[in-house]
């Protein structure tokens, strides 16, 4: 018998909004199952820290990955393309998003209120992987940069909503933050955010895009984008609270503006995030 895995592990920002995206996958399966047997599927929680191997793996029915890993890390070159989320968020346009740049209340008083004003201060960025947490930060600084600085250090978090919490503890001074991941904390944890401000948004990029394994079929992989529409349409309240409108169709070369980032960057002498 054939198994799959699947899982969507990118906006998990609390217990409640992972037990919606499991509900709305496990919907989703349930409708692609009436058009294809599809065998046993496991949905799965993708493992912390493991998550390349997890996105490569030839038994991935669904999944959700970060732009960076897809188009720099050639994880593009490896699986196949399903859909981009289409989020109602401050920031995001259709499929596309940005970050948001925000600094701790001590910065702000210290008058940080742009980018340019946060030179010498301390950062903090989720992953070096990151589209939203670094590529997006990078390509806003790189025309403030001097010699290839800016920063004063990056403290790398693990997560977004670990960034979060570094702003509104003091511990860092400014990050950026996936607009999405933003406005869902947000709307579960107010509190999270006393005394963070928001200085701006980083330019925008296409969403984070939902992959299979290339070992799915072409027919199945429709069916399954289908299936997407058919499991958001189900549940309205659920939609509202995962703030998501729709699923659009990219291609994989739409994804060749992250790369573009990362080269406007390096243009202006500014490879890393420092």
């Amino acid at each position: 018998m054939t198994r799959w895995i699947a899982s969507l592990p990118m906006y998990n920002v609390t217990p409640q909004h992972a037990a919606a995206w499991r509900s709305l996958l496990s919907d989703c399966l349930v409708v692609l199952g009436r058009s294809f047997d599809m065998g046993d599927i496991a949905i799965v929680n993708a493992p912390d820290g493991e998550l390349m191997p997890h996105w490569r793996r030839t038994d991935l029915l669904l999944s959700q990955t970060c732009g960076f890993p897809y188009r720099m890390l050639d994880l593009a070159n490896e699986v196949q393309l399903l859909a981009t989320p289409i989020f109602d968020a401050p920031g995001c346009e259709g499929p596309r998003y940005r970050s948001v740049l925000a600094v701790s209340a001590q910065a702000w008083e210290r008058g940080a209120k742009t980018l340019e004003a946060c030179r010498g201060l301390r950062a903090a960025c989720n992953g070096a992987d990151s589209h939203s947490g670094m590529n997006a930060f990078r390509h806003a600084i790189a025309p403030l940069a001097r010699d290839g600085r800016f920063l004063a250090s990056v403290h790398w978090t693990g997560s977004h909503a670990a960034t979060l919490h570094a702003l509104a503890s003091g511990a860092a001074d400014v990050g950026a933050i996936d607009c999405v991941t933003f406005a869902l904390l947000h709307d579960s944890h107010p509190e999270r955010f006393d005394g963070v401000q928001t200085i701006g948004m980083t330019a925008s990029a296409p969403g984070l895009p939902l992959i299979a394994s290339r070992a799915l079929g072409e027919s199945q992989a429709q069916a399954l984008r289908d299936a997407l529409d058919a499991a958001l349409a189900a549940d309205p309240e659920r939609a509202r609270k995962l703030r998501l409108r729709g699923f659009a169709r990219l291609t994989s070369e739409a994804y060749a503006e992250i790369e573009a980032f990362a080269n406007a960057a390096a243009r202006q002498g500014y490879t890393e995030l420092r």
